[in-house]
């Protein structure tokens, strides 16, 4: 159980997921300074804010990851944003707040 405010723990991305992370691809790749030829949700965890942070450990090949922090706003409330990542961290290492 997650605290109010929280992350929650760590699930399996799904199709859902893969969809968030697709859409902000292209800003990704622009932020980080490179294309990827793998690009595939493996795992997130959610905080409920004034819309929805998703924390997802994206798998972009040759044991490499990406952690992305995705801001799904309340419906009308604005646009899905990649509020930020972390990079050059390899598939093993544990998806944390950040």
């Amino acid at each position: 159980m997650s605290m109010p405010g929280g992350a929650s723990g760590t699930k399996a991305a799904d199709e859902e997921i893969q969809k968030l992370c697709d859409a902000i691809r292209d800003d990704l790749e622009k932020k980080a300074g490179r294309k990827f030829t793998d690009y595939t949700a493996k795992e997130y965890k959610s905080q409920v804010v004034a819309g929805t942070n998703y924390f997802v450990k994206i798998d972009v090949g040759n044991g490499q990851a990406i952690h992305a922090r995705i801001y799904q706003p309340l419906p009308g409330q604005g646009e899905l944003t990649l509020n930020n990542y972390k990079a050059d961290l390899k598939l093993e290492e544990e998806l944390a707040y950040f």
